[in-house]
C-alpha cells in the first residue's frame, strides 16, 4: 500500500481524536474528572458525573497516546524526505510557533475568559496577562511534547541508529503486547512515586508518560515494519475484548478502597490498590482501543473523499483553538438551566463544529497554512 493511500485513514482517525479531546474537555466541563479552564458542574457521586468520568478516563488511557503513535509513524519519512536542517525548521514552524502564539495569546485569553466575582471584563483580564507576559500552555503541552520527542527522534537517529536499514520484521506476537503493558504500567507506576497524576513540570503531566513515550517510539518502529497496514484484524480484536473486560476493573479497585463509603481514592500516585490498578490499566485497555480503531478506520476509511480531506487538513487548527471555542461557549450558556449530560452533548457538539470552522477561516491565510 503506497504512502498516499494509507495516509488517509490516519488522517481521518486524527480528526476522530481532536473531536475526542474537545469531547472530553467537555465532560469535565460539565461534571467529568479532570482539570480544564472552566467547570461549571463539579464532579460528584451524581449518575451523569460519573458516566462522564468513565468517559474521561477511558478517553484519558489511549487517545493522547494514539496521537503520539499516529505522530511517530510519520516522523522518520518527514526526516528521510526532507533533510535533517528542513525537518528541524518544519518543526519548529508547525509546533513551535503554535506553542508560542498559544501560550502568550489565546491562553492568557481563555484564562480571561472564565468569569471572575468583582472583576474586570474579559478584555482588560486579558490585557493585564498579556502585559505580565503571562504563558499559559494548555493543550499545546503536547505540542511542547512532540517538539521534545521529535529533537530527540533526530537525535537518536544520527547518533545511535543503525545505517543500514532493518530488515523487515512481522507485527509483534501479543505476547510482546502483554509485555509491553506490564513494562508501560511498572513505569507509569514508578514514575508516579516521584510525579503523580495532576502535578506538571514545564507544563506536562509526566505521570502518563510512559505510554506516550512508548507510542511515540512504537509509531516510528512502525513505520518501517508498515506494522499499522499488516494488524490483522484477528489480534485487534482479541486485544479489544482485553481492554473491554479491563475497564470495570477501574471501578471496582475504586469501590473496594471505599468510595461508595464516601472515602476518598487516589489513583494519581503511591502504592495504595487504586494507584497500582490504574497504572497498569491504562496499558491494558489503550492497546485494544487504539488497534481496533486502526484495522477498523484501515478498513472502511481508507479512500479519498472531499468532506473528510476538509476536516483533516482542519484537524490540527481545531485542536489549538479549541479551548478559547469552548469555553466561550460554555461560559455563554451557564444561564441554560438544562441537564449537565444535555449540556455535555450540545455545547461538546458545538464546540467541535466552532473550531473547525474558525480553523477554516484561518486557513484563508497563506501563513496559517504553512502552520496548520
Amino acid at each position: 500500500m503506497s504512502q498516499s493511500s494509507r495516509s488517509f485513514y490516519l488522517d481521518r482517525l486524527r480528526v476522530v481524536l481532536t473531536a475526542l479531546v474537545i469531547l472530553h474537555h467537555t465532560a469535565i466541563t460539565y461534571g467529568g474528572n479532570g482539570g480544564w479552564f472552566y467547570r461549571e458542574v463539579p464532579s460528584s457521586s451524581s449518575p451523569t458525573s460519573l458516566l462522564l468520568t468513565l468517559f474521561c478516563a477511558i478517553n484519558q488511557s489511549f487517545f493522547m497516546g494514539m496521537f503520539f503513535l499516529l505522530a511517530g509513524c510519520f516522523t522518520p519519512n518527514s526526516l528521510l524526505r526532507k533533510g535533517l536542517a528542513p525537518f528541524i525548521q518544519e518543526r519548529l514552524i508547525r509546533l513551535g510557533i503554535p506553542l508560542f502564539f498559544f501560550g502568550f495569546v489565546l491562553g492568557p485569553f481563555t484564562v480571561a475568559s472564565v468569569p471572575k466575582p468583582q472583576s474586570e471584563g474579559v478584555f482588560q483580564r486579558w490585557l493585564s496577562q498579556l502585559e505580565h507576559g503571562s504563558f499559559v500552555i494548555g493543550p499545546l503541552w503536547f505540542v511542547f511534547a512532540l517538539l521534545i520527542f521529535s529533537f530527540a527522534f533526530v537525535i537518536w537517529r544520527r547518533c545511535v541508529a543503525e545505517r543500514a536499514p532493518a530488515p523487515i520484521r512481522p507485527v509483534p506476537a501479543s505476547r510482546a503486547w502483554l509485555c509491553a503493558a506490564f513494562a508501560v504500567g511498572a513505569t507509569a507506576l514508578g514514575i508516579r512515586q516521584i510525579v503523580p497524576v495532576g502535578e506538571q513540570i514545564w507544563g506536562l503531566q509526566l505521570g502518563y508518560f510512559a505510554s506516550y513515550v512508548f507510542l511515540f517510539a512504537l509509531g516510528c518502529m512502525a513505520s518501517h515494519h508498515s506494522w499499522l497496514d499488516r494488524l490483522e484484524r484477528s489480534q485487534a480484536r482479541h486485544w479489544l475484548w482485553i481492554s473491554l473486560a479491563c475497564i470495570p476493573l477501574l471501578f471496582v479497585s475504586a469501590a473496594l478502597s471505599g468510595a461508595l463509603a464516601g472515602k476518598p481514592v487516589n489513583f494519581n500516585g503511591g502504592l495504595s490498590m487504586s494507584a497500582v490498578v490504574y497504572a497498569f490499566w491504562e496499558p491494558f485497555v489503550a492497546w485494544g482501543l487504539i488497534a481496533w480503531l486502526l484495522v477498523i478506520f484501515r478498513a472502511h476509511f481508507n479512500s479519498p473523499n472531499p468532506m473528510w480531506q476538509r476536516w483533516s487538513s482542519q484537524a490540527y487548527g481545531a485542536f489549538i483553538v479549541h479551548a478559547p471555542v469552548l469555553v466561550g461557549i460554555s461560559v455563554a450558556l451557564s444561564s441554560w438551566a438544562a441537564p449537565a449530560a444535555l449540556k455535555f452533548a450540545v455545547v461538546g457538539i458545538a464546540s467541535i463544529a466552532v473550531s473547525f470552522a474558525v480553523t477554516r477561516v484561518f486557513l484563508i491565510w497563506p501563513l496559517a497554512r504553512r502552520v496548520l
